[in-house]
C-alpha cells in the first residue's frame, strides 16, 4: 500500500494539516497515513529534576495520545493510520521514516509568513529544502473542499520532468481539477532566448494529455506577487511548484520563490523536488 507521512505536534496548525492529509490524499487515493510525532520534553518539565521513570511516563502518555488520534482519524475518514512517535530531532526522524516507508509525500502545517521566516525559513520550508521528496505545506486556514483549480507555476528554462507531469496528471484525473500552467513575465519567444528547450511545451502537452489544462502568461514586476495575484484571480485550491535547489538556503538576493510562497499562502503548496 502506498503511504504518506503527516507530522503533528498536536498544535492547531499541525492538526489541520493532518486532517487535510487524511481527507484530500489518504481517503481519495486509498493511501496509508503514517501519523508522526517527534516528542520533546516540555520546558516546564526540563526546568525540574526529572527521573528516567518520569521521562518514560511522558513518552507513554504521548504514545497513548497519538494512538487515540490515529484511531479517530481512521474511523472518521475510513483509512489506515499508523501512529509513530520518536524521541529525536524532527529532521532526523523524518529521514528514517522516508527510508523505511518510501512515502509518496510528506504533509506538514505551514505557519503564516513573518519577516524572519521569509529570510530564514521555518521548519516546513527547511524540510522542503532538504528532502528529495514531495512536500505538501498546508496553511492554517486551508480546508479540503475538493480541488477544482490547480495552479502550476513552472520554470521552463530548467525543464519539467516527466515524473512531475505524471503526478500533476494523476491529481487532475482523480479530482477532475482544471490545471493552469503559469508563466510569469516569460513568453514562449522569451523562453527560447533564455535557452529553454524548444520542445518543452510539446513535452508538457504530451505529459498532460487527457486532462483539462491551459497556459497563462502574466506580466508582473514581482514573480511572487504575480503568482499570488493569479491564485486569487482564479480562486486556486492548490499551488504546485518545483523549486530550484540553488535558491533554497542561499543569499537574500536569491531567495527561493517556493520557500517565500510557502511562508505566505492561504492554499496548500505542493513542492516537487527536481
Amino acid at each position: 500500500m502506498k503511504t504518506i507521512i503527516a507530522a503533528t505536534d498536536y498544535a492547531e496548525l499541525a492538526e489541520n494539516a493532518v486532517d487535510y492529509a487524511a481527507a484530500a490524499i489518504a481517503r481519495q487515493n486509498n493511501y496509508r497515513l503514517v501519523l508522526f510525532n517527534s516528542f520533546t520534553i516540555p520546558i516546564h518539565v526540563m526546568s525540574k529534576a526529572v527521573s528516567a521513570k518520569d521521562v518514560q511516563d511522558l513518552l507513554d502518555e504521548n504514545k497513548v495520545l497519538l494512538e487515540a488520534k490515529a484511531l479517530l482519524l481512521a474511523q472518521q475518514y475510513g483509512i489506515e493510520v499508523l501512529p509513530l512517535t520518536t524521541f529525536s530531532f524532527v529532521a532526523d526522524a523524518i529521514k528514517e521514516l522516508i527510508a523505511k516507508y518510501v512515502p509518496e509525500l510528506i504533509v506538514m502545517g505551514m505557519e503564516e509568513k513573518t519577516l524572519e521566516q521569509e529570510l530564514l525559513g521555518n521548519m516546513t520550508t527547511s524540510v522542503i529544502k532538504k528532502l528529495h521528496i514531495p512536500v505538501l505545506a498546508v496553511p492554517a486556514k486551508a480546508k479540503y473542499r475538493g480541488l477544482k483549480k490547480v495552479l502550476f507555476s513552472c520554470d521552463l528554462v530548467h525543464g519539467i520532468s516527466g515524473q512531475l507531469l505524471e503526478r500533476i496528471k494523476e491529481i487532475a484525473l482523480i479530482t477532475q481539477a482544471e490545471v493552469e500552467i503559469l508563466l510569469v513575465n516569460e513568453t514562449v519567444e522569451e523562453l527560447k532566448e533564455k535557452g529553454a528547450d524548444p520542445n518543452v511545451l510539446r513535452h508538457i502537452d504530451e505529459g498532460l494529455e487527457g486532462i483539462d489544462y491551459y497556459y497563462k502568461n502574466i506580466k508582473s514586476d514581482s514573480i511572487i506577487r504575480g503568482i499570488a495575484d493569479e491564485i486569487k484571480r482564479i480562486d486556486a485550491d492548490l499551488l504546485i511548484m518545483a523549486p530550484q535547489q540553488y535558491g533554497f538556503w542561499s543569499s537574500i538576493v536569491h531567495r527561493s520563490k517556493t520557500r517565500i510562497m510557502a511562508s505566505g499562502l492561504n492554499i496548500p503548496l505542493l513542492s516537487f523536488p527536481i
